[in-house]
């Protein structure tokens, strides 16, 4: 049961941040997509590529094989050279199809297996964890660069500015219930 209710969780989590990765992608013309500040930053579409790149090293054969491939080619994922919104978005469901596919094995069987990445042991959970963290990271940086790139035109992904009181008026209007954080913004936001 704990492991169920722990699977749910951090896979609502990774699913509320892809829809955020999404809801900004849909805001934002190619050009923007493929935009760079300069040589030292990265474009959302080379963001996207080093998580992708990142997703199947990690997640592809996870239980039998160390996280980090050796087909792997991280500095490459930093080269600014996805061609169009098509590639990205291929790169972007390719890396998210590997976790999710990923998670659906763990099961009470394997849960306390020890797994590898760089040849550090990593508990199923440690490894997640460590997931959880890196990728809203580097989401993060993806809306934060949709939200400069749009300006005044940017459709807030959560709580508008200036509608936190009325937010929470809302909720505590209802009577407390059990539910997950994401449902709401994953119902919503489909």
């Amino acid at each position: 049961m704990m492991l169920d209710n722990y699977l749910e969780s951090v896979s609502k989590q990774f699913e509320y941040y892809k829809m955020l990765g999404e809801n900004t992608f849909s805001q934002l013309n190619d050009e923007q997509l493929f935009y760079q500040y300069n040589p030292e930053s990265n474009s959302i579409a080379t963001i996207v590529k080093h998580i992708s790149g990142n997703m199947l090293s990690r997640w592809t054969d996870f239980l039998t094989t160390d996280g980090e491939k050796d087909s792997r080619n991280r500095e490459a994922e930093f080269d600014n050279d996805v061609q169009s919104r098509a590639d990205l978005m291929l790169l972007w469901n390719e890396g998210w199809g590997c976790l999710f596919n990923a998670l659906r094995t763990i099961n009470e069987d394997n849960f306390e297996q020890i797994i590898y990445i760089r040849n550090q042991g990593h508990s199923i959970t440690e490894a997640i964890n460590r997931q959880l963290a890196h990728y809203p990271y580097h989401i993060g940086q993806i809306v934060f660069s949709g939200k400069m790139l749009k300006d005044k035109e940017w459709d807030s992904l959560s709580i508008p500015r200036g509608d936190s009181q009325k937010f929470n008026g809302e909720k505590f209007a209802q009577p407390k219930k059990k539910t997950h954080f994401t449902d709401e913004f994953l119902n919503r936001k489909k």
